[in-house]
């Protein structure tokens, strides 16, 4: 990845808030390419570019996703509800509603990975599969916004000030774990 001056370096483990908040831009980036794809090909014949576009952004969500959707659903939402305090208690009424988010993201990525993979075996969508895929990338692309919009305006911000710094060295150890690096792995990113 090229160096851009003055851009704000990516996360580590030290900072698993941070870190949280870097994997929303990967979402965010992928979910694009995947709606890009939908509105350019139309289920059509794709150029090898959008080949690997599709297979990439198939294999992040597949992959690297679910990891950050546990970052979440172990790490983060279990310590700030251990919290007893007013602003726990106030930024934990939104948890509930951002775990059903997880959920319905999830059954939406299965179907996009169905049709993705049949995609790329098959060389095309039929009309209606092509339309469903639109249909779930579209979809995807509203839940998103509004889920990591809650998270960073509500959720992370409280975290990081709730959050003692041996609970934030044990999320960001979690985290590292999830991803098979071990003890010793602060300074490394996603």
């Amino acid at each position: 990845m090229p160096i851009v001056i003055g851009a704000k370096p990516e996360s580590d483990f030290a900072d698993p808030i941070g870190m949280l908040a870097d994997c929303h831009r990967r979402v965010e980036r992928f979910l694009s390419v995947l709606v890009r794809l939908a509105l350019e090909a139309r289920g059509g014949a794709l150029t090898s570019e959008q080949r690997t576009a599709l297979e990439t952004a198939l294999q992040y969500f597949r992959d690297a996703a679910p990891k950050h959707t546990a970052d979440e659903e172990e790490s983060l939402f279990p310590r700030v509800r251990g919290i007893d305090s007013p602003e726990a208690r106030a930024v934990l009424r939104c948890v509930e509603s951002l775990e059903g988010d997880h959920a319905r993201a999830q059954e939406s990525h299965q179907e996009v990975e169905r049709l993705g993979r049949a995609w790329l075996t098959s060389g095309g969508l039929s009309y209606g599969d092509a339309e469903r895929f639109s249909a779930l990338v579209a979809g995807l692309a509203d839940l998103y916004r509004d889920h990591i919009a809650i998270e960073e305006r509500e959720l992370f911000p409280a975290a990081a000030r709730l959050l003692a710094e041996p609970e934030r060295k044990a999320m960001g150890e979690e985290m590292a774990a999830r991803r098979g690096l071990g003890k010793g792995t602060a300074s490394r990113t996603l």
